[in-house]
């Protein structure tokens, strides 16, 4: 089959899902992209109705991880694989958004997709991001008071084994060590090596990792919950308009896995696009340990702050990743926010030996020749 044919045939998938949801003729407005390879148009139709038409070609992106894999094969399959992202696979988000939506929480609802194609025609929750609501001065403490309340819901209930939508399940994989070092690694590979110029030899390399699965132990003995991921004030949008945890809408979450209650927590505490203040953080931690009944405190902060510290090695590997390997400048100037963070995290004495292993191969000091 051609490419041509191939086009074809996915254009006519795509009206057919457009017709089914209501929208035929509908205006076509697309929405800016960001580091994604999915794309989303908000379809509007004379009547002013809209919804959300998201294009995840699944051909964009390597294969997800099969559950049958083992470390090797994953390694062998690639970062996709090895840190268990869904690879824009729209069954993925539609198996999440019917779960979420059945435990009374605003994910966007699903209106017609194609599994094949990558293609879904999705509730429009509206524009009223939180990075935005919260720049034009709302207030900050209601806003993340309520999408904690949103987790802790959440966290209520153990992870569920699979996710089912129509045709089968997606399966909701273990955010397990393989993916966690896969992540870290990014901070080695692209943020030290190719962003600092500072490559690390097999050895160090070693060491780095052992230091980060002494962390990592803080995370052992804990009944998982189902972990977004990506949850902070760009993916969350404000409903007002409905009630209780259901005023946080959620998106982007179809990289979820089934892990540590904290992680979650992180991500919207220490965000990478807007400074959160630290007393608010302090507040609002203590706001989802009420909620979800935390009963040791120290313990949960101590994997909060190794939590932290692992999404931020991450990030800063990302951001310089997506800066020299696919041109996007602009990420290099959130380096400081991110790298700022990770000093932060650091300092806390479940991370010694990975703050050790930094002051001795990466230094703090050589970061800012990055940013």
């Amino acid at each position: 089959m051609t490419t041509t044919d191939t086009t074809h045939m996915r254009d006519t998938v795509r009206a057919r899902l457009i017709a089914q949801a209501g929208f035929q003729g509908a205006t076509e407005h697309p929405l800016p992209g960001d580091a994604s390879t999915r794309r989303y148009i908000r379809l509007r139709r004379p009547d002013g109705a809209t919804a959300m038409l998201m294009d995840a070609p699944p051909s964009a992106e390597s294969a997800p991880c099969d559950p049958s894999w083992d470390r090797d094969r994953r390694i062998a399959e690639g970062y996709n694989a090895q840190a268990r992202l869904a690879a824009s696979r729209v069954e993925a988000f539609v198996g999440f958004a019917r779960h979420l939506n059945a435990a009374g929480l605003s994910a966007p609802r699903v209106m017609s997709w194609d599994r094949p194609a990558g293609l879904a025609v999705l509730e429009d929750l509206g524009d009223a991001v939180y990075a935005d609501v919260l720049a034009d001065g709302a207030p900050e403490a209601d806003l993340y008071a309520t999408a904690i309340a949103a987790l802790a819901s959440l966290h209520r209930h153990a992870a569920p084994p699979e996710l089912e939508h129509e045709g089968g399940a997606w399966p909701l994989l273990g955010y397990d060590r393989t993916a966690l070092h896969a992540e870290v690694a990014l901070m080695t590979d692209w943020f030290g090596a190719r962003l600092l110029g500072r490559e690390v030899g097999d050895s160090a390399r070693a060491d780095f990792h052992a230091a980060w699965d002494a962390a990592f132990d803080r995370l052992d003995g804990e009944e998982p919950v189902m972990v977004l991921r990506d949850y902070h004030a760009q993916n969350l949008i404000w409903l007002p308009d409905r009630a209780g945890a259901a005023r946080t809408g959620l998106l982007d979450f179809q990289d979820g896995l089934a892990g540590h209650r904290a992680y979650d927590l992180v991500s919207l505490l220490e965000d990478a696009r807007r400074d959160v203040a630290p007393a608010l953080a302090t507040d609002m931690i203590a706001v989802y340990e009420a909620e979800a009944g935390i009963a040791d405190s120290a313990r949960f902060r101590a994997a909060y702050a190794v939590l932290g510290a692992q999404r931020n090695a991450k990030i800063v590997g990302i951001f310089a990743r997506l800066a020299i390997r696919d041109g996007k400048q602009r990420y290099l100037a959130l380096l400081p926010r991110v790298t700022g963070l990770l000093r932060r995290n650091l300092l806390h004495p479940a991370l010694g030996a990975v703050s050790a292993w930094v002051a001795r191969h990466l230094p703090v000091d050589s970061w800012e020749s990055g940013q």
